[in-house]
């Protein structure tokens, strides 16, 4: 008869995967619709170095490459007619807060102000000495105005009607490079620099010099007004920076999670709802390591982080939260889109049930399956979800379990050996209570006498065990004296008791004195 062996049998193997978190879930949603052919989304020869999203539904979007403007549709994604009215490379992109016009800035150091719809060439503002990189119009209703910033080191606060500079604004030593507007005051805006310095300009100045100046400590990048128009968010370096304006230019938080230089930011949203107050507004942040990183700065801490194949110069995100797009330094620009969420009721068993389905072409598990109520345990709750929690089972200490047991000396020891003075008096005072204590201290061995006697010794004096431990001590010194005298240990924890006691003696006795000097004192000025 052959030997048999006894084998284990094998384990399957689990899933080393994380479940994502919602918001990660949200982020990864935004993906390249299957109708655009080509991947990435869209492609140019050169870098895409400016991107911005019209105010306005349908949300068109722009993105400057070479000596162009590419227009895209909101709806469909599909480029519009191209804007080729420059004479070199366009740098900077901005709407009109009603997004009817679009100003350009390109490297000869002319604004363009062009017709969005129709594309027509409306101004062209000429002023500054060396390449336009930043453009922006005011947010809120002014509609006559923008300001543009260049490497000649000024910024310049155009009337665009009369394609004349109302205001040079100077301050910056070194190329501006980056600049956006308050979304709460038509006359302020930011700029950034290549020396290291962030201004915030108020055109209703006197002089019209910088109100405040931050120092990034890196040349910055890019520069942006968060949606409460009292924080502002510096890019530079491998840096994102949140300031307080309105706290006077304090640092808040310093943002080091990219590895290589951050070219661009923009503002996103987290959409758990419907609704603007089911929007949280999140930071992008883009870099020529190829991630984008989305920052909560409400929190202060990193919530996603997607990985592209190639160094990231800008990106833009639409003001309905239905469409990212970012552009690379190869020309290439990817664009994401949302899939709209498709809300339908159903009645099963009488009950009228809510299905929210995020892509309508796929099978979504209804209550009406079968597999509907096979999801396993490890299933997240999704939004609506009632949910009953177990109750927590309490932890039990050893102390606790022997006591239960009736084990009364195993019990103290567990506790002394613990060293929480709390919880020694606590299971001291049990034992009182179950007329067990003087019992314990009688089947003590030598040992755990000693750990009875140290804990004595270390809190007999304590006002708020005192009353318990004292006449403790005293017992223990009447039911155990022949073990006491028999060990030097034992009787050197005695004699500290001992000293600590008349010192507390003492101690008590000269708070009396103090007490009697004192209180006749007290009654005189009491009664005048």
């Amino acid at each position: 008869m052959a030997e048999a062996f006894p084998v284990k049998p094998k384990l399957r193997p689990t899933s080393s995967k994380l479940t994502p978190t919602p918001e990660a879930k949200y982020w990864r949603s935004f993906k390249i619709p299957k109708d655009i052919e080509t991947t990435p989304s869209k492609s140019f020869t050169f870098p895409i170095n400016s991107i911005a999203f019209s105010p306005v539904a349908p949300h068109d979007f722009v993105a400057t490459h070479s000596a162009s403007v590419s227009i895209f549709s909101g709806k469909t994604l599909e480029p519009k007619p191209t804007i080729s009215s420059f004479s070199d490379t366009a740098a900077a992109v901005s709407f009109r807060c009603d997004g009817k016009l679009l100003a350009a800035g390109d490297l000869t150091g002319t604004v363009h102000v062009f017709d969005a719809n129709s594309r027509s060439h409306l101004r062209r503002l000429k002023g500054h000495a060396a390449a336009v990189r930043s453009v922006s119009y005011p947010r809120a209703a002014d509609k006559l105005h923008l300001f543009s910033g260049g490497d000649d080191s000024v910024v310049k606060y155009w009337d665009v009607t009369t394609e004349k500079c109302v205001f040079n604004l100077l301050g910056h030593k070194d190329y501006v490079r980056c600049g956006d507007a308050s979304p709460i005051s038509d006359e302020m805006f930011v700029s950034g620099s290549y020396d290291h310095r962030v201004r915030v300009w108020d055109v209703r100045v006197s002089n019209v010099s910088s109100v405040m100046e931050l120092n990034h400590e890196k040349p910055v990048e890019s520069v942006l007004y968060l949606p409460s128009g009292g924080l502002i968010a510096t890019a530079g370096g491998n840096f994102v920076k949140i300031w307080d304006v309105i706290g006077g230019g304090k640092l808040l938080y310093s943002m080091e999670s990219h590895i290589k230089t951050v070219t661009a930011l923009c503002m996103g949203k987290v959409a758990r709802g419907s609704g603007e107050e089911a929007e949280e507004n999140r930071i992008l942040s883009v870099a020529l390591d190829g991630y984008m990183k989305v920052f909560d700065y409400a929190k202060l801490k990193i919530t996603h982080s997607l990985r592209f194949p190639e160094p990231l110069l800008s990106v833009g995100f639409s003001p309905d939260c239905s469409t990212r797009v970012i552009g690379t330094s190869k020309g290439n620009l990817y664009i994401g889109r949302r899939k709209a969420k498709v809300e339908s009721e159903e009645v099963v068993g009488g009950m009228q049930w809510k299905i929210v389905e995020d892509d309508p072409g796929r099978k979504v598990l209804r209550p009406s399956y079968f597999k509907y109520f096979q999801r396993g345990q490890n299933l997240k709750p999704s939004e609506g979800d009632y949910l009953i929690k177990r109750r927590k089972k309490v932890k039990m200490a050893e102390f606790d379990k022997l006591l239960k047991k009736f084990r009364h000396r195993e019990a103290l020891v567990a506790a002394l050996n613990r060293r929480n003075p709390e919880s020694v008096v606590a299971v001291m005072e049990e034992l009182v209570a179950r007329k067990k204590l003087m019992k314990c201290v009688s089947n003590l061995d030598t040992e755990e006498l000693a750990l009875l006697l140290a804990f004595l010794q270390k809190y007999s004096t304590m006002p708020r065990y005192a009353g318990l431990l004292t006449r403790l001590a005293n017992k223990v010194v009447e039911l155990r004296a022949e073990d006491i005298k028999s060990s030097d240990q034992l009787r050197s924890y005695i004699r500290n008791l001992k000293r600590d006691v008349e010192e507390e003696i003492r101690i008590q006795q000269s708070l009396l004195e103090i007490q009697g000097i004192i209180s006749p004192m007290l009654r005189i000025a009491a009664r005048s």
